[in-house]
């Protein structure tokens, strides 16, 4: 089984490769209204907001201003090393789901961000982009797990149409509400 450590390290790195192809951090996202750079300020605050009310600081937040991808990988770095850190990670909470660690909260619930936002920015920077099916796996539970939160404001858009034949990754960016979604992923067979 993989270890949330793990689980955070795989979508870290990937994220990190698209964030790495990134020339101009003002081109907007798939995020309507958000630029490139906003998501992965959004990214940093929402994990560091999450860490601060379970009274874990890690220090100052890095400053996204001239370089985004050095902000995140030092911000993803002091993640990284709580999730190494089983004391932490092993500690328990009652989150919004039910009991949960925060290692979980971390790989998973911010994992999922993580994961979808890394579309949103390939997107917006014109990267044809599809995720593999554990990411397949991790979106469906979340947007399962939200049930009827899924639409509230600041999580997803409503639902988009997509056709009888429409593969996963599109029907489940369509849920999401993705721009584009129904009309140009192509299929990943």
């Amino acid at each position: 089984m993989t270890s949330h450590s793990e689980l955070f390290l795989t979508a870290n790195e990937q994220l990190t490769a698209v964030l790495d192809t990134v020339e101009d951090w003002t081109t907007a996202s798939a995020c309507e209204g958000w630029k490139v750079g906003d998501v992965v300020d959004h990214l940093i605050d929402t994990q560091r907001d999450f860490l601060q009310r379970h009274g874990l600081e890690i220090g100052p937040r890095p400053d996204t201003h001239d370089d985004p991808l050095d902000a995140w990988t030092a911000h993803a770095s002091k993640i990284q090393d709580l999730l190494d850190t089983p004391a932490v990670a092993g500690s328990e909470f009652d989150g919004f789901f039910g009991r949960t660690t925060i290692g979980a909260t971390l790989a998973t619930f911010y994992g999922f961000d993580m994961v979808v936002h890394r579309w949103d920015i390939a997107r917006g920077i014109g990267l044809e982009h599809h995720f593999n099916d554990a990411e397949l796996d991790l979106i469906e539970q979340s947007l399962d797990g939200f049930g009827d939160h899924l639409y509230e404001e600041g999580i997803c858009k409503p639902a988009l149409p997509t056709t009888p034949d429409a593969d996963r990754e599109t029907r489940l960016l369509a849920r999401m509400g993705r721009m584009e979604a129904a009309a140009t992923v192509a299929p990943n067979g």
